[in-house]
Formats: C-alpha cells, sequence, structure tokens
C-alpha cells in the first residue's frame, strides 16, 4: 500500500465527511464479501473505488447508503460514519435526508415516467419549497442540455447516455452533500464516459458536491479523481492520490496495461495477475 502518512487524506487539515472502517459485509448470514475495508472521502473532493468487476466497489457502496438489506446483506463488524455519525444500520431515507445519495450502477430511471418526472422524484424529500426546487430543475437542466431537450421525453425511450445523466440531474435534485456514483462509464460509448466524467468534475467545483465513484474504467477515473483506492477481492490492496496511482509501476502494468516498454499485451497482463506484488 502507498505511504498514505503524506497524502491529502491523512492532513490534518482536510475534513473527512465519510469515514468507512474496517468494514466486513456478508450476505445471506454465509458469504463474505468485504474483509476489512477502509477508507476516507474529504469533503469536497472526488475519490475513485477501482477494481475488477466482484471486487466488492458496489457492497462498499451500498453499505454506505443502507441498500444492503434489500439484497440480504449486512455490515457485520466495523463502522461507517458520516459527519460523526454512525449511518452504518440506518435507514436509507434517513442517509439521504443527511445529504447521501447514491447513483446505481445501470442507471435505473422510470421508464414510465418523463424524463422531467425522473428529474422531479429526486425532490421528493425537500421541504424548502417549489421556488428553490424549480431553480435546482434549471440548473440540472444547464449542466445537461441534452435533458432540456428531452423533458418531456419517456425516458425508457432515451439513449443509455441520456438515462445515465437523468439518473445523475435526479441524484442532484435531491440538494446532495456527497454523491455516490457506482460505474458511470458502464456501458457508454468512450466521447460520453468523457462528456458525464466532465460535467462530474464542473459539479464539484461549482457546487462543492464531495464524490465517492465506483468505476472499472481506472484509466478515466484516475484522470478526473483526486485520490483513489484499490480492491480485489473484498479489500483494499493500495490507495493513494490520483497521481502518484497513475504513475505507479504496479498499477500501470496491471490495471492499465502499461509498463515502461509501452502497451501489453492480454496474456501478459494475465500473466502478471499471478504475480502480485501485493498478494506475495
Amino acid at each position: 500500500m502507498l505511504d498514505a502518512a503524506a497524502t491529502p487524506q491523512t492532513d490534518a487539515q482536510v475534513e473527512n465527511v465519510l469515514e468507512v472502517n474496517n468494514i466486513e459485509v456478508i450476505y445471506n448470514h454465509v458469504i463474505l464479501v468485504l474483509k476489512g475495508v477502509s477508507l476516507n472521502v474529504p469533503k469536497g473532493g472526488i475519490t475513485a473505488l477501482l477494481g475488477g468487476n466482484g471486487a466488492g466497489k458496489t457492497t462498499t457502496l451500498k453499505a454506505i447508503s443502507g441498500l444492503l438489506a434489500s439484497e440480504r446483506g449486512e455490515v457485520t463488524k466495523g463502522s461507517i460514519k458520516y459527519r460523526g455519525a454512525d449511518i452504518a444500520h440506518a435507514d436509507p431515507a434517513e442517509t439521504v435526508k443527511k445529504g447521501v445519495v447514491q447513483v446505481m450502477e445501470g442507471r435505473h430511471c422510470f421508464e414510465h415516467l418523463t424524463v422531467e418526472e425522473n428529474l422531479l422524484t429526486g425532490a421528493y424529500t425537500r421541504t424548502d419549497g417549489s421556488g428553490a426546487i424549480a431553480a435546482d430543475l434549471e440548473m440540472v437542466y444547464d449542466y445537461f442540455p441534452r435533458l432540456r431537450e428531452r423533458r418531456k421525453s419517456q425516458a425508457g425511450y432515451t439513449s443509455g447516455g441520456e438515462q445515465q445523466m437523468c439518473a445523475v440531474g435526479r441524484a442532484l435534485m435531491s440538494k446532495p452533500e456527497t454523491i455516490l456514483l457506482d460505474e458511470p462509464s458502464m456501458g457508454l460509448a468512450p466521447q460520453l464516459v468523457e462528456q458525464i466524467f466532465d460535467i462530474v468534475k464542473t459539479i464539484n467545483e461549482k457546487e462543492g458536491v464531495t464524490f465517492l465513484l465506483a468505476e472499472q474504467n481506472t484509466n478515466v477515473a484516475l484522470r478526473f479523481a483526486h485520490y483513489g483506492y484499490i480492491l480485489e477481492s473484498g479489500r483494499v490492496v493500495m490507495d493513494g492520490p490520483a497521481a502518484d496511482l497513475r504513475e505507479n509501476q504496479d498499477v500501470k502494468e496491471f490495471y492499465l496495461g502499461m509498463s515502461d516498454e509501452g502497451r501489453k499485451s492480454f496474456r501478459d497482463v494475465r500473466s502478471y495477475r499471478r504475480r502480485k506484488r501485493w498478494l506475495s
């Protein structure tokens, strides 16, 4: 693991809004999925949770947002604290009221509703009046002009990219402090992936929204994130500032398919998997 002592994550001046400490998650009372995962999410930053399919990224996000119970999962050890309050076993609706919203993998729009109706469902828990909600709806349309064009279209008939924009916009309508973004690049063309991440970066910078994003596309995630954690088999195997991870030889060789000699073939990368230094 990279030396975290010199990173912003442990700097006394950085306020961590979310602290996950040594959690274990079990499904169906028998399947151990997370095995002592710890991470910090600083206020106003973009933190990336990286790793392949089945590494435990989505489970980590659902443990934070309180959505494990719907899949017969539970946090059995460790703690999850948001602004100092324990949320490991909190009701998901209460977690949303605290300012933590998850954008699920696969977008999950209400297909029978229009794009605008989908966006307005995100404001369901708000009590600050219709004027504030209307202003935020305009803000979402400013970030996602395509949604303004499709506002009256049934969400189920929009493209994958438009549905991803709708899902992120719906999360913004809840006026969150922190968004848990699960696999935003899944199923999207590279150009759309860049567009989505550019918008996430702009929202982070202009609105001060904190992001914890789970992503298999290590290359794009490390270009936009400030800090990253790499998961494998339910454990954090490496972490550090995104710029350091991009230059780390293990990350370049295995996760980015690169080495000092250039891009490696799939066969070489597959062989490398059997000799990862952090597993030896």
